[in-house]
């Protein structure tokens, strides 16, 4: 019972952010040369990303959601770092304001592991000091949208699902000199293709996604790394009998930077019931 009321708590944290979003009036939303030339086939160069950034060690990353329904847009933003050897990173997580805009939410932070995510300050009767743990196996999106934030691992396999590719052109990213492709994944193919726990949480998308074909645009640096990555998903709401539009952006940089991802202890995590309609409110 207590792992339902988890996963349900999971699922409504986006949910619930769109639900204020509705409550909210006016919601809205350089040519450098590289030092290498574009891949010859971008499609194998991008299917093999995530190995690279595997072999990178670990980043800092930023992440931004972007949701759309109804006429109404609502941004989730995040800051934290990863690390891809280990597949475990932590993120701070920022939901919008409230509708009246008198008070912000505390941030969420989460914890992202193989097969599962922590939240904490995750509110809906959650103690403070507790965390919430989520099989994201279980998630209908794979943990793609629903912690508010892509795992920036699984956002690089999705493109290990990569069908078609082409080389937009030359840019600088922060100062960086990167290589523009965009293209379309499928999200089955990338299943088959994911390592690990991925591999479940990216079959359960293609399944639970109104579309399994997921649009992307990608920014690659001379080493093959991704530098930005942006993902458009669209998924069924439930609630609202609609289809919600998602963009998904992470930003990786610092690569090398130092990581200290510590999961919580048995004893951390919270086991009680989850208020349900409580929404994203914080305690």
């Amino acid at each position: 019972m207590a792992e339902r009321q988890h996963r349900r708590a999971g699922a409504a944290l986006v949910t619930a952010v769109l639900a204020a979003g509705a409550c909210t009036s006016g919601c809205s939303g350089g040519g450098a040369t590289l030092g290498g030339a574009p891949a010859a086939d971008p499609v194998k160069a991008l299917r093999r990303a995530a190995d690279t950034l595997v072999d990178a060690g670990s980043s800092k990353a930023s992440t931004s959601m972007e949701m759309a329904t109804g006429g109404t847009r609502v941004t989730i933003r995040g800051e934290g770092v990863y690390d891809y050897r280990a597949r475990l990173g932590r993120l701070r997580v920022m939901l919008p304001q409230d509708p009246a805009g008198t008070s912000e939410h505390r941030p969420i932070t989460e914890l992202l592991t193989p097969g599962a995510l922590f939240m904490k300050n995750r509110g809906a009767g959650v103690p403070a000091d507790k965390w919430v743990r989520v099989d994201t196996a279980t998630l209908s999106d794979g943990n793609l949208v629903t912690g508010g934030a892509t795992d920036p691992l699984t956002a690089a396999e999705v493109l290990r699902g990569t069908r078609t590719a082409t080389y937009v052109g030359a840019t600088q990213l922060a100062g960086t000199a990167v290589r523009h492709y965009r293209g379309t994944a499928d999200l089955a193919a990338a299943a088959r293709g994911a390592s690990g726990a991925n591999r479940a949480a990216l079959a359960a998308a293609s399944r639970g996604f109104a579309t399994a074909t997921v649009p992307f645009d990608v920014y690659l640096d001379d080493e093959g790394r991704i530098r930005k990555l942006r993902h458009r998903f669209s998924f069924l709401n439930g609630q609202r009998k609609g289809t919600v539009a998602v963009a998904s952006t992470t930003l990786l940089y610092d690569f090398g930077a130092a990581t200290d991802v510590r999961l919580p202890a048995g004893r951390d995590i919270y086991a009680g019931e989850i208020a349900q309609g409580a929404g994203s409110e914080q305690p």
